[in-house]
């Protein structure tokens, strides 16, 4: 009995000191101290809407986040929703990821290459890459680049998704549009919003807060990245009473004053400097003078400038959280837009309810060219366009640890391209660390990580764009650019960075050079 109760004894204290040492291996398990990442897009926004670029609108948490950050003036996207999306997403040009145009209907037969309108499997997201790099991965917003389930975000490297998976919806519920009705999904099934007390842009936010807190409880020791995707402040116009209020009378002015009012603070900002002028109202935009139902006009940007606030609203939520959770200076924070300003008109959808007001549930509102203009101060042009006015972006890069001293950077351009090696980076990876021996395409950028360091990148390539046959090319300083039913436009940027001074017929030589080098591109990546 003696010896039996020993070897209990013997026993039980082998448990115990088992349990002791798991635990302690358990505590001593370090934290991984590599940054947080959030990445937040805005959707047909413009360059000068926010405040830090010049607006009136009211946005305090992006400013926060540029006056402790670094202010891009010269950063480019792909000119439209699907495009930008798929570039971010992958490193490589839209087209060589399989979103050549728009998103595919999923209805219909998959007819792979260029134009399938799906991420295809010769590339990774951004998700995929940093959750091989040890990171979790979550998104809350708009995907657009799959709408079949088995192209959904969790599919593509995202541990958990809400949002929207296609374009443009109602804030307030999901319409049937053109073909088919638009689709919101959480994690990998379909969701569908409460009849009442729903507004989109504040469900992306309570989402992404919800994530961030939940990782903090759930799995604090790992960093994680967040792609926050508003679909703000893309057409329809619908914002909350509140918020439409805080206008009132603000537009009044009209938009030609309104240009010349951000174009001031432009200057005042540093935003531009006297190498930018103005350019002039297009042709295709009557003077405010001369326009009628001017309430009706100024009411489309009281109800713009409404949705820009909300979403500020929402990233100040994201900014707390982060506080809160003591991670805000171990995060970095890049905000970008997806295209430039909209001059879509989506009178023609008859998604009018009779009677409803603009900004309403029931409404279904564009604010239009003369608007967009103003969007996109001082530039020319729009969404679409490959002109400076479709592919400029606000872009801020928020990062205490790495960035010092604030400042705006006007001596080097971003593009989306950098996005992905840029984050592979700040992961401490490369792409072929996390591309696990796939034949990928290479990616089609830089790291930008020198430039927050004040170092200079050397670009030994040209960008490139095109999309339903609007072209550019960018070498150096040269931009050639084309419009869908234009002929080619040449600027040195350098001199003339608001494309005003077409140097086409002057210098032909580099015009053909140009061509024959974006040709080439053109028949690599596949553009029709």
């Amino acid at each position: 009995m003696i010896i039996n109760n020993r070897i209990r004894i013997v026993f039980y204290l082998g448990i115990l000191v088992l349990a002791v040492s798991l635990s302690s291996c358990s505590a001593e398990k370090p934290k991984d101290k590599r940054p947080n990442i959030v990445l937040i897009m805005s959707d047909d926004m413009g360059y000068s809407d926010i405040g830090c670029y010049g607006s009136e609108i009211n946005t305090p948490n992006l400013d926060f986040l540029a006056s402790k950050g670094i202010r891009f003036t010269n950063f480019y996207n792909e000119a439209k929703c699907c495009p930008t999306r798929a570039s971010l997403l992958t490193g490589v040009y839209h087209h060589e990821a399989g979103m050549g145009r728009m998103v595919s209907d999923p209805e219909k037969e998959i007819k792979p290459g260029p134009y399938q309108g799906f991420l295809n499997d010769q590339t990774i997201t951004l998700a995929e890459g940093l959750k091989r790099a040890g990171y979790a991965t979550y998104m809350s917003g708009k995907w657009h680049v799959g709408e079949r389930k088995e192209h959904w975000p969790t599919k593509r490297g995202f541990d958990q998704y809400f949002g929207l998976i296609s374009g443009a919806s109602s804030y307030y519920e999901l319409l049937d549009q053109k073909e088919r009705k638009r689709i919101m999904a959480y994690n990998g099934e379909s969701w569908n919003p409460p009849s009442e007390g729903f507004y989109m842009t504040d469900a992306f936010t309570d989402k992404a807060t919800s994530f961030i807190s939940d990782h903090e409880t759930n799995d604090p020791d790992k960093p994680f990245f967040l792609y926050l995707a508003y679909n703000a402040p893309h057409w329809p116009l619908h914002a909350l009473p509140d918020d439409i209020a805080k206008y009132e009378g603000k537009y009044n002015i009209g938009w030609d004053e309104l240009r010349k009012n951000r174009y001031a603070k432009q200057l005042e900002l540093g935003i531009v400097d006297s190498s930018s002028p103005l350019s002039s109202r297009t042709s295709t935009i009557p003077s405010w003078e001369s326009v009628e139902n001017k309430e009706d006009w100024a009411l489309r940007m009281q109800v713009y400038a409404a949705m820009v606030d909300r979403m500020d609203q929402g990233i100040g939520k994201v900014i707390k959280q982060l506080e809160q959770a003591g991670e805000l200076d171990n995060t970095l924070i890049v905000f970008v837009s997806d295209n430039g300003g909209c001059a879509e008109s989506v009178e023609g959808r008859n998604l009018d309810i009779s009677g409803s007001v603009i900004g309403e549930k029931g409404s279904y509102k564009a604010y239009r060219e003369p608007w967009a203009n103003a969007s996109n101060t001082p530039y020319r042009y729009y969404k679409n366009w490959m002109h400076e006015g479709g592919i400029s972006s606000p872009c801020i890069v928020y990062w205490p640890k790495e960035i010092k001293e604030s400042r705006i950077e006007s001596k080097q351009f971003g593009h989306i391209l950098d996005i992905m090696p840029t984050f592979l980076e700040v992961a401490g990876v490369d792409y072929s660390e996390v591309s696990n021996g796939e034949p990928l395409i290479p990616l089609k950028g830089k790291s930008i990580l020198p430039i927050l360091n004040n170092q200079l990148i050397t670009r030994d390539k040209p960008f490139y764009w095109e999309f339903a046959g609007a072209k550019a090319m960018r070498s150096g300083d040269m931009k050639l650019v084309k419009g869908s039913t234009t002929d080619w436009e040449l600027y040195n940027l350098k001199y003339d960075p608001t494309e005003l001074t077409d140097l086409s017929a002057k210098k032909p030589e580099i015009v053909e050079a140009m061509k024959k080098s974006y040709q080439e591109w053109a028949i690599e990546v596949g553009v029709k």
